[in-house]
This record gives structure tokens, sequence and C-alpha cells, in this order.
């Protein structure tokens, strides 16, 4: 699948087709759920790379989705979003959500069986569990229902984004002699959709009902005098991207805050039921929606895999889990000595997850309580609900220190979150700003104010991911720590540039997206390509989760057309058409798929006898480029360098167990190296981190 959009013409040997975005999102996706198939993989864990697959697909719909529909409603033929490209991601999403379903029923079902795991349909249980089932459904789950029988007084109730819900048909007369055929019954989000069977009743092994098979099982029950006919789950998925004119509200907060309550009921893009609906209810709901039935989807199962995690955390069999990962405490720091001492013998590095999120904290909390501390500064993103950090910054407001939070509101998801954070914050007397009018402030920072002796000693911690210790298990990210005065400073004028509106000051060392970081990266490929053009060493080796800018996009063909080699790692989308003949030959990328989630964006740039390194927050997509406030710092103590080069770089590019190669077709194959074992990046890192500083080989 491709998208119209074309790179010029011009310095470049002919126009270049991008690959389409959302086509490779999917993509993604499928390699995602490549680990729900491999045997080798813990069975829970297969189960879970399922559901996060099933996350995704939501996030998508709620996020992208709405681009596409509006193209089919608007009938567009051309344009980047336009009825092909409607029809493309819609059947390439129903593919991907078929063989969900697929392999659930097939594969995971009877593999959860074999290992004492049965999730019951009403069919499968024996009387003693039908009677459990009944007892708990009356018990539990009937007084939190309120069916709703539609007429003329009942229209057709508000129904939540992604929320549980049944259509029923009826046949007979209500208390009123009328003839009302539909009925609605929404599930209340406050039920588990999971429910573990007594021992009594269950017999060997664990066994477990859904809820949605629960209230199935006892419809007839919410409708006394009715014939229930015809029913079906379904769940459908809305717009959920927050729209706000910053320049028309007062209070950006306040405003957030209210859209938050109407998130919930935006623009229907999918509906989803189950396998067995009717035509006739399946176009009740699509009517009832304004959907077309491109927006119908079919679920062989429930019509929500991503609440079968809960089934992962009630099981919780190590056996059937990856081995627990235990982060060692950061190499550079020594637990219980000075932080701050560190740095002022060189830079730290901290690799995550392989080195724990423990360094990070250990900094603020020496901050928060080192008297000679007088001021703390940082950007918040997505924190996640861990107290941790919120606990220190109110410790260090409460101990006198000038704590200033810049928050970004407009964190998609996180947007309640960060509100609650703000508030929490600003109670206790912090100075909180929410960054600049019309960006999203997506850099990461933190910066300490230090007083020693006479003068003023800044010390920053810049990182490639968020301030969330629960994510920071989860994801790879490089953490770094200096007290370069030129770095300390550049971060400084950035927190008073968010903070005021005050013009964006000189910078010393630091590129700051949207002023410079687009125009630096382009000039560092630039100057690759022209040391290539002179014979010399001319080598890019990027590393990143997304890859979807055309500014970017043609400097890295242009580069390699004058004979760069170039090397991409992206994660997720790439909109790069790799080994093109004549055109793209000299560019490769690939994407790994691991255990944890790449998120660390590496940038390596040869040029001659000029070799730079770059860490950023941002990816190479236009919004970080243009719409957000970003930041790259370079990397210039040599160990450093090589350890990053080592680590995440040349690791990455000899990973032959979770590494998938984008063909000049447009499609990702699996690396395989046959007759050689496959080799992983991350169980490496796994491996150097718990024995220690050692060589990866």
């Amino acid at each position: 699948m491709t998208t119209p959009i074309q790179l010029p013409a011009e310095n470049l040997a002919a126009p270049i087709e991008l690959l389409d975005r959302d086509g490779s999102i999917l993509a993604f996706n499928e390699r995602v759920l490549d680990w729900a198939k491999r045997p080798e993989v813990p069975l829970l864990e297969r189960l879970r790379y399922l559901c996060i697959v099933s996350s995704n697909l939501d996030e998508f719909f709620e996020v992208r989705a709405d681009l596409h529909m509006a193209a089919f409603r608007n009938n567009d033929k051309k344009g980047v979003y336009n009825l092909k490209t409607f029809e493309a991601v819609f059947e390439a999403a129903r593919n991907l959500v078929t063989e969900q379903y697929s392999l659930y029923n097939e594969v995971l079902l009877p593999s959860l069986e074999k290992a004492g795991i049965r999730i019951l349909s009403h069919g499968d249980r024996n009387e003693a569990q039908k009677k459990w089932v009944k007892d708990y459904f009356r018990r539990e789950v009937k007084p939190l229902l309120v069916p709703v029988g539609l007429d003329p007084a009942h229209p057709f109730p508000q129904v939540a984004n992604k929320s549980l819900n049944f259509i029923v048909q009826l046949s007979g007369k209500d208390a009123f002699g009328r003839t009302n055929d539909i009925a609605i019954v929404k599930v209340p989000r406050v039920l588990p959709r999971v429910i573990p069977l007594p021992s009594k009743v269950s017999g060997k092994g664990s066994c477990f009902v859904l809820l949605s098979s629960v209230i199935r099982s006892h419809l007839a029950d919410l409708f006394p005098g009715r014939h229930v006919g015809q029913f079906s789950q379904f769940r459908v998925t809305r717009n959920s991207d927050l729209s706000v004119d910053e320049d028309e509200v007062d209070n950006l907060r306040t405003a957030l805050r209210k859209g938050l309550q109407h998130r919930q009921y935006g623009q229907a893009l999918r509906v989803e039921v189950s396998d067995s609906c009717s035509d006739y209810l399946s176009e009740f709901l699509l009517n009832q929606f304004k959907l077309p039935p491109t927006a119908l989807f079919r679920a062989a199962g429930p019509v929500n895999l991503v609440r079968l995690s809960q089934l992962i955390d009630l099981v919780a069999d190590p056996a059937l889990l990856f081995p627990s990962y235990q982060s060692s405490f950061p190499k550079q720091l020594s637990q219980g000595a000075s932080v701050f001492a560190r740095m002022q013998e060189g830079d730290v590095l901290i690799h995550q997850p392989f080195e724990s999120f423990d360094g990070v904290l250990a900094f603020l909390k020496e901050a928060v309580e080192d008297p000679h501390v007088l001021a703390i500064k940082q950007t918040i993103y997505r924190t996640g609900s861990d107290p941790a950090m919120m606990s220190l910054l109110k410790e260090a407001v409460r101990r006198g220190k000038e704590v200033t939070a810049v928050v970004e509101l407009k964190a998609r998801f996180d947007e309640e979150a960060n509100i609650n954070w703000a508030e929490q914050l600003e109670s206790v007397g912090a100075q909180v700003v929410y960054g600049v009018v019309g960006l999203k402030t997506h850099a990461k920072m933190l910066l300490v104010t230090r007083r020693e002796g006479r003068s003023l000693k800044r010390y920053g911690h810049l990182s490639t991911g968020n301030y969330n210790p629960r994510t920071a298990k989860l994801y790879t990210d490089l953490s770094y720590l200096t007290c370069d005065a030129r770095i300390t400073a550049d971060m400084d004028t950035l927190f008073v540039h968010l903070a005021s509106p005050s013009k964006l000051g000189r910078m010393n060392k630091l590129w700051a997206a949207p002023f410079q970081l687009q125009k630096k990266m382009v000039e560092k490929i630039e100057s690759v390509g022209a040391a290539a053009t002179k014979g010399q060493s001319a080598r890019i080796v990027a590393k990143m989760n997304s890859l979807t800018d055309p500014v970017l996009i043609q400097a890295l063909i242009l580069a390699g057309q004058k004979g760069a080699q170039i090397d991409l790692i992206v994660r997720g989308a790439c909109m790069l058409p790799a080994g093109l003949v004549g055109l793209t030959d000299n560019i490769r990328v690939r994407s790994i798929i691991g255990r944890f989630l790449e998120h660390s964006r590496v940038f390596f740039f040869e040029a001659g006898d000029v070799q730079d390194i770059y860490l950023a927050s941002a990816d190479w997509m236009t919004r970080n480029m243009t719409r957000r406030v970003e930041l790259a710092w370079p990397v210039e103590e040599l160990a450093l360098r090589q350890r990053i080069i080592d680590e995440c770089l040349l690791a990455y590019l000899h990973d032959t167990r979770n590494a998938w190669t984008l063909e000049p077709d447009g499609k990702y194959r699996r690396v395989e190296k046959k007759g050689q074992k496959p080799k992983s990046a991350q169980s490496l890192l796994m491996q150097k981190y718990a024995l220690g500083n050692q060589k990866i080989r």
C-alpha cells in the first residue's frame, strides 16, 4: 500500500513514492503479533502480545482512522487520504483482526487448556458451574444492568468509546402492549471481564468465565415476559483526539478537563460485533452510528481481546511467563554515593531497562535533600501514576526549593493524569506552566541548580524516554546525566522559553525543535553525502521509533544516492522505501520487535574523519520537527560514544532473532541466518548487565 505523497525529482535520480504511513503502522502490529505465534515464547506472554496488538489497534482507530473516514464521507478520490486509502487501511486492519482471532481460537485457547487453564463458555460448563455462574449473575451483575428498550421515549442510548454492550432483538409485547423489538444492554466498566471460578466447582486446574459469556447466558432474565431472539455483543471505537483551540481559551487545563468528558462520545469509526451477529442487527448498528459496511468488524470471540490481559494477572504462573528480569543499578553510579560528585568526574549514561530508573530517582532525591540545591526544573510528559517523583517534587517544595514543572497537558491519553499532576504540584506551591501555545512539550529534561561556594552550578538529566518508573522497566531508553556548563545553560534557556513568552535564546550544544532540530539533522545528513562524493568514509546509522518526515527522508535518499551507506533501525512506521534499484540501493531498514519496547533515539553520522553521535527525544516525524518542543544533544565522551555504538547500534544491526528487514516491495521479512544460532540484542544486553560490564559477543 502506497501513498500519493512523492518526493520531488529535484536533486534525486527520479521521483520516489513513499510508503503509506498507516499501512506501515499496521505492518508493525503484524510484527508484534508474530510474538504471539512463537511456540518458544511463554504461553501467557503470547496472550499478552495478542492483547497488545488489540490495544494498539484500538489506538489506531481512535487516532488515525478519522482521516480516512472523512475522505470516505467526502468521496475524496485524490489527496493523501482518499477512498482507496480508506478501503486499504480498513481491509488491512480487518485481516489483522481475523488473524488474531484465528490464533486465539486455534492455538492459544487449546494451549491454555493443556496448561490447565480453561475459559468456559456456557456450553462447556457442567451443572455445578452453571449454577455458580447463575448465582454470580444474579448477585453481582444483574443489579448493575439497565436494559433499554428502544421506542420514541427511549432513544438509542449514548454508548461510550470501547465499552461492552449487547444488542437484543425481542418478540412479543412489553408491559404496555408495544412491540418494540430492539433493546440495548450497557455493561458497566466496574465489572471484571474475566471471572475465576472457585475451586469447589472448577475441578482440576484453573477455570474462568468471561463476563460477556455470563451476560449472554442470562439475557432472558433481563426481559421477563419477552422472548429473546437474535443478540450480539458490540463495541464502538470513536475518534478520541481532543481538539482545543489554545488561542481561544483562557485556561487550557479547564478546557481540556471539559474535553475529556466528551472524548468517550466522539465520532464513531468502527463497530465490532460477535461473529454470529445477524445482518439485521449489524445493519441496525451501522445505521445508528452512521457508518458504512466497511467499518463493521466481526469478532470470532470476545469483542475486546484487550481485557483478556486480566487473565494473565489472575493466573500469574511463573512457568508461563518470561523469567523475571531485575535491572541492575547504573554501572557508573554507586548506591548511596553522591550522584553530583560522580557527574563532576564526567557524564553518566544509563541504558534502561538493563540499568534501572533508580539512578534517575537517586539524582532527584539527592537534589531534594541537598541543602545547597536552590532550584529544580522538570518537564512532565508521560509520568504515569507512580508517586515516587511526585513525592520528591512535593518534598522539594516543602524544603523551600524553587520547583518549576512544565506539564504537557496535551499528552494523548495522559491528559487526565497530567492535569492531576499539575493540580497537586500547584497545591503545594510549585510553579506549574504548560509550555508554548500550539506546541507539545515532548523534550525530557530535569535541571538542578546548586550553590557551590560563591557560584551556582547546574546539573542536568536528559532522556530519550519519559519520567515514568513503570515504563522504564519495559522500554529501552537512554538517560544522560551531565554538568557540562554549555548543555545545562542550554537547558535553562529552554526552560525560560517554555515558562515565558520570550524568544528562545542562543543555544550552544543542544538542538531544539521546532527551531533548528530538523535543519541541523538535514545538515548532518548532507555532510555525510558530501563526504561520499569525495570518496571519504560516509556512514549513517539511526535508531528511532518512526520515520515519516518527508524532508529528512529526502535528505537520506539523496545522501544514499551520493554513495553514503545508511542503516536505519526503525521500530514502527517507516515511509522510506529501502533497497529500490537505482534509487535507495544504499539504504537498509530493519525493525526490532523484542521483549522490551524499543524506544531510544540514537543518531550516528560519519563524514570522513568526523564522527558525531546525538541522542534525542524526537523521532524523525514531521510533528516532532515542527509541532513539538524536542531536544537532541551530542555525546562527546569517547567511552560513552563507544558504549552507545556497541549497545544501541551494532548489537541491533547484528540481531538475527527479533529483526525484520524492509524489502523493496514494501513488506517486512524476518531476518534468518541458516545454520547459525539466532542472536537477540536485548537478550545479550540483559546477560551483559546481569553479569557486569562484559563485552557483547
